[in-house]
């Protein structure tokens, strides 16, 4: 019994640490296309992530090609890939049927 406790207690710390330190962020996210995408695209934010919904972006994120994603939408801008969570994150709490407007 004593083992078992110890494993399970062991295996949740575990999947505490690594889900916090996966998890991208909506915040950065529009931060990172105000410095890195906005000049380049001569849009705003709310524009930019109202170019899909929220299935659309799940499923260009789920299929690899958010990065292609964002240069076909603005083609002078190219979005490396240490970004991509955190825009996804922005552009999906911000498409066009989350009923939520960023304030970039």
């Amino acid at each position: 019994m004593n083992k078992i406790t110890k494993l399970s207690m062991a295996a949740l710390l575990g999947l505490a640490v690594l889900s916090t330190a996966a998890t991208a962020d909506v915040k950065k996210g529009q931060k990172i296309y105000l410095k890195k995408l906005k000049a380049k695209c001569g849009f705003s934010g709310a524009k930019f992530a109202h170019k899909h919904t929220q299935d659309e972006w799940e499923n260009i994120k789920e299929a690899g090609k958010m990065g292609a994603e964002v240069t076909k939408i603005c083609p002078k801008a190219t979005l490396k890939p240490k970004y991509e969570n955190d825009v996804y994150d922005f552009v999906y709490e911000y498409a066009k049927d989350s009923g939520n407007v960023p304030s970039c």
